[in-house]
């Protein structure tokens, strides 16, 4: 395991970056009312839930929002582990027609967002799909940019970004380990 570094964002900056990003969004899509957000399981489902929240308090309309589950759609899934845990994928809605907000933690290599277009693509088609990214650390393999970012943050290939947040940690926070 690799050892701390640095607490990038706080709970405070984490906050402020997708309150932010919620307005973005708003203003971007002229409102909400085609918008739904996607979380890329696992730590971007809860984001997009917070995002979601923060677009009720700022319109008055909480836009739809599921899950969705990348593994199967991975075309490095054989390097991430032998026996991958599957998730489920939640879009309990029509996406046709939709402007579809992926929403992840991290933005590194691009793989994650093209599997998560892929699973996207497999339920519907929507009118656009945009990216939310807490963090985009860069080392880009692919051609893909996130549409709403949270904070920009230069790495090495050798270090980690973890981003902490309920329900699967007990704080909020970024954090680099090297």
């Amino acid at each position: 395991m690799s050892n701390y570094k640095a607490t990038l964002m706080n709970e405070t900056a984490v906050e402020m970056a997708l309150v932010r990003i919620a307005h973005e969004i708003v203003e971007k899509n002229k409102g909400c009312d085609d918008v739904c957000l996607v979380g890329i399981r696992r730590r971007g489902v809860p984001l997009a839930e917070i995002i979601a929240e923060n677009i009720s308090k700022i319109t008055g309309k909480r836009p739809l929002s599921g899950a969705v589950d990348v593994t199967f759609y991975r075309d490095d899934l054989s390097k991430i582990q032998e026996n991958p845990t599957v998730g489920t994928t939640a879009l309990n809605f029509d996406i046709n027609g939709k402007i579809v907000v992926l929403v992840d933690d991290v933005l590194f290599t691009g793989r994650t967002a093209r599997a998560a277009m892929e699973a996207v693509m497999d339920q519907g088609r929507p009118s656009r799909i945009q990216l939310v990214v807490l963090v985009d650390r860069g080392h880009r393999e692919l051609p893909i940019r996130g549409d709403y970012i949270g904070k920009n943050v230069p790495t090495s290939k050798l270090e980690h970004i973890e981003v902490k947040i309920p329900p699967y940690d007990d704080k909020i926070a970024v954090e680099l380990y090297g």
